[in-house]
């Protein structure tokens, strides 16, 4: 099964998604900082399937933890998780491609896996790539 890093300033975000995504069988790992985040990206010996970032994360701009993990983990897919809109997030300087795998919070077990699930399989249009 594959492994998810999660991202999220708030321990009980972090306990929740874990939680769901391991009962569903997934291997996580998770911090609230990113520059955890992105030093476990570096030093973890097995693959890191997907990045499950909140959008307002403190000390870093969620575009750039995005960036710099593209650099470190060029097949890691990104799943945004926010308690705003996709309007809202706009307004945190994340532009979502349409169709770029999104979830909101709060979420439910079914709707966190679908959504980890659409991150996992999701291919950019035209071949672009818009998630590590």
């Amino acid at each position: 099964m594959e492994t998810i890093l999660i991202v999220d300033d708030e321990p009980e975000v972090r306990a929740v998604a874990r939680d769901m995504l391991k009962a569903k069988g997934y291997t996580t790992l998770d911090t609230g900082d990113p520059t955890l985040a992105l030093r476990i990206a570096r030093t973890e010996s097995q693959p890191i399937h997907l990045l499950l970032t909140d959008v307002v994360v403190p000390l870093m701009n969620c575009r750039e933890l995005v960036e710099q993990m593209r650099t470190i983990r060029p097949a890691m897919k990104t799943l945004y998780m926010s308690a705003c809109g996709t309007e809202t997030v706009v307004d945190y300087g994340i532009r979502l491609a349409p169709g770029e795998p999104f979830v909101m919070k709060p979420f439910t077990m079914e709707r966190l896996v679908s959504a980890v699930r659409t991150a996992l399989d999701y291919r950019p249009p035209f071949g672009r790539r818009t998630s590590p």
